[in-house]
């Protein structure tokens, strides 16, 4: 009788095939892989807090925040440039193990820093800033490195487990930065994510090392047959290339969106503090606490709506969806979510909305999303893909600040303003979305 697939697995890929379907052979990279970006979202998720408590204790901290993200613009259009030539001049695992270990050392200077006190009253703006780049970069790093390692067929299968990692890493950190705050202060925690970024390096070698020489479920080019590199900028990649821009678009589009929420989300909890204050509910010093208690909340239902969406459902919308459906489900959400505010502005119903739409953004959609980027090529993955997932990530929010500044600030309008402006956006984005999900089938079938 022929041996089967299901026969040649092994205990491991057994047991990850809970999660998506693990072939004979994968398990160990895809265990590799997932152990990888769960590391690396707990060490940045052990990171943000540190940074959040270095910018607020400033004087004028909090507006200090609210200027940040279009300096981090600013520093992203002369970073992503950098990181392009790099990736011109070296090997994938050199590349993302290279810049995983220069960031490690970044975080040993800033402890050392925090020992100087000329340096140690404004390393708050000096590491938000760096943080800024840092989560934006390694983020599309790693998912270039996982585009460029597999196949597309094997990406699809292997995305979701992978998703699963960076799911579960982003609570991690948060325990364990609960766990050790205490015992260790807060610039010690610096050590301890460079310390789990070394361990990131050393996994990506090893994943490297592993596919390096294994057999493959698609045939790869020959050597002789690989296309010369292109030495195209990453913004210039993405500006001639009609998919790329797509890809940018929806990318701007759907951080938009969130943003809008986020502000609606905070400004109707500012609201209800500030009537259960003035109801006698609570004391008038209790507001903090009160809005703290209630993201806390909040997060934790995201979190979990996250793990267990990531875990149980992502990989069999893939599978049976297609991206053709697995691509519009967020945008779906998010449209429904606006719409019920724009009907009613009430708490109650936005938190419920916003925990369904963060918890398919951090899921589905942040797979699928990275999935865009299996039939481009190299170049694409990690030049296009940095300028892509940082800069025009960023400008979402950047667009954001400035519809808070023009819409609330100047016009003195409410929640219900903001609302009727995502029901715009996503109707962009679901425009947006028709031709992504066309060119990704083409670009598909001229690979295959």
């Amino acid at each position: 009788m022929a041996e089967t697939e299901s026969d040649r697995r092994n205990l491991l890929e057994r047991a990850l095939g809970l999660v998506t379907e693990v072939r004979a052979g994968e398990g160990v990279t895809a265990l590799f892989m997932t152990l990888n970006v769960f590391t690396l979202l707990t060490a940045y998720y052990v990171m943000k807090p540190v940074r959040e408590g270095l910018i607020l204790a400033m004087k004028s901290g909090a507006e200090y925040k609210a200027y940040m993200s279009a300096a981090i613009a600013v520093a992203l259009l002369f970073a992503v440039p950098v990181y392009a030539r790099f990736a011109d001049r070296l090997p994938r695992n050199r590349l993302v193990v290279g810049v995983t270990l220069f960031f490690a050392s970044n975080l040993v200077l800033f402890w050392l820093a925090s020992a100087v006190p000329a340096i140690r009253q404004y390393l708050g703006l000096i590491f938000y800033l760096w943080i800024g780049i840092f989560n934006m970069m390694v983020v599309a790093q790693f998912w270039a490195f996982a585009n460029d390692l597999y196949t597309e067929a094997e990406g699809k299968r292997l995305f979701p487990m992978l998703g699963v990692g960076q799911a579960v890493g982003a609570v991690a950190g948060g325990a364990v930065t609960y766990f050790l705050v205490k015992t260790l202060g807060v610039f010690q925690l610096l050590l301890v994510s460079a310390a789990m970024l070394g361990v990131c390096a050393l996994l990506t070698q090893l994943a490297h090392a592993r596919e390096a020489n294994r057999p493959r479920e698609e045939e790869e080019p020959a050597a002789d047959d690989e296309p010369e590199r292109d030495r195209k900028g990453a913004f210039e990649l993405v500006v001639r290339n009609r998919y790329l821009l797509l890809i940018a678009l929806f990318s701007l589009l759907f951080t938009f969106v969130n943003s809008n929420g986020e502000y609606m989300l905070g400004k109707l909890f500012k609201e209800a503090a500030t009537e259960a204050a003035s109801a006698g509910t609570i004391a008038p010093e209790a507001t903090k606490e009160f809005i703290t208690a209630g993201f806390n909340q909040f997060y934790f239902f995201v979190n979990l709506g996250t793990v267990v969406l990531q875990t149980f459902l992502v990989s069999r919308v893939i599978r049976y969806g297609g991206m053709k459906v697995a691509f519009f489900v967020l945008p779906v959400i998010a449209l429904a979510d606006a719409t019920a505010v724009a009907l009613i502005p009430m708490l109650a119903i936005l938190r419920v909305g916003k925990i369904a739409e963060n918890a398919t953004d951090y899921s589905l959609n942040n797979t699928v999303r990275n999935m865009l980027w299996l039939p481009t090529t190299t170049e694409m993955k990690y030049k296009a893909k940095q300028a892509i997932d940082t800069f025009f990530v960023r400008m979402g929010d950047v667009s954001n600040g400035l519809l808070v500044f023009i819409v609330a600030d100047q016009l003195g309008a409410g929640v219900r303003a903001f609302a009727i402006t995502n029901i715009v956006l996503c109707a962009l984005w679901l425009t947006v979305a028709v031709p992504i999900v066309r060119q990704f089938r083409r670009l598909s079938e001229e690979r295959g």
